[in-house]
């Protein structure tokens, strides 16, 4: 059984109808839908190769529009974060350090798939015909499926309790559905 009270007392600092908060809820189920769409739409017509002129060429403007969307989303969550109350029972040391060690974690996953992986295996190179010898299996991959998925919402985990923010864990949980959502498309 699950007490829902905590849960309901931690979301009564959370105001969903706030323009900033449905401002980050888009941009963090935009960007997984984005990525899954065009890398489908490539690899069915080549349109972006065509454009770019080879199959490499399409593959980093992708990956550089998928960073600048990152960038937007983490800013987004940022904003909304601190439009909203911070949690006063968490805003101690404690759980700032805490969410730094998350943070760090989830840095360490997306930091070391994305060395494993290089810029095309991690921005989708396959969907452009551009295939990795054989499937990674060091790690991160050794121990956790999709790290840079599990990796990225730690660090958004981490940020939102170094801001002691039940804004940010809310949107946490919208990134971590995004992504399984993704996940489930993806395979």
């Amino acid at each position: 059984q699950v007490d829902v009270a905590a849960m309901v007392r931690l979301f009564g600092y959370v105001d969903v109808t706030d323009t900033g908060f449905i401002v980050a809820v888009l941009s963090i189920a935009f960007n997984p839908f984005f990525w899954n769409v065009v890398a489908r739409w490539e690899h069915k017509t080549r349109a972006l190769s065509q454009t770019f002129g080879s199959p490499r060429a399409a593959c980093y403007c992708l990956g550089a529009v998928i960073l600048l969307l990152n960038c937007v989303r983490s800013h987004c969550f940022t904003e909304a974060m601190k439009s909203q109350p911070k949690l006063e029972g968490w805003d101690c040391h404690w759980t700032y350090y805490s969410g730094l060690a998350i943070s760090a974690v989830g840095t360490l996953f997306v930091t070391s798939s994305f060395l494993a992986l290089g810029f095309t295996g991690t921005f989708l190179g396959d969907y452009f015909g551009i295939l990795m010898e054989e499937k990674v299996t060091s790690f991160p991959f050794s121990i956790l499926d999709n790290p840079m998925y599990w990796g990225s919402t730690a660090i958004y985990l981490g940020w939102s309790l170094m801001h002691a923010s039940p804004a940010g864990l809310l949107l946490t949980a919208v990134v971590a559905i995004s992504y399984t959502i993704a996940v489930l498309y993806e395979g």
